[in-house]
């Protein structure tokens, strides 16, 4: 029951684009016990058939930007390949806690941005 309601709370967020992954990596980690590692190939796995869904709702939408995505894409999907050697070079523990500082200074430029905007 908790691995689906995690599903769900995944999904919601993921179909907006706010990075289901985001909330879904720490709901495994904390509530379901899942090792670090484990949850972060889950949240890559899940993240395909959602991503497919929100991809062709985003489409019909006419909400992609194609020159930009190319751009993402071609050094995102080279970078990817360094980023697996490194997770799995890492303990659980180290990835854990990078994980969480990262979410933190996201928190910080989101949280800084947002005060920027209203002045």
């Amino acid at each position: 029951m908790v691995l689906a309601l995690v599903g769900v709370v995944g999904g919601l967020l993921g179909g907006m684009g706010m990075g289901g992954g985001t909330l879904l990596i720490p709901l495994l980690t904390l509530f379901c016990k899942v090792e670090q590692h484990t949850a972060q190939a889950v949240n890559l796995i899940s993240f395909i058939p959602m991503a497919i869904v929100a991809l062709i709702v985003h489409a019909k939408n006419k909400l992609i930007d194609k020159y930009k995505v190319l751009w993402i894409i071609i050094p995102g999907v080279a970078s990817c390949i360094g980023g697996c050697f490194i997770s799995k070079a890492l303990s659980g523990d180290i990835l854990s806690r990078l994980f969480g500082g990262f979410l933190i200074l996201l928190s910080l430029f989101m949280f800084i941005g947002q005060l920027k905007k209203k002045n």
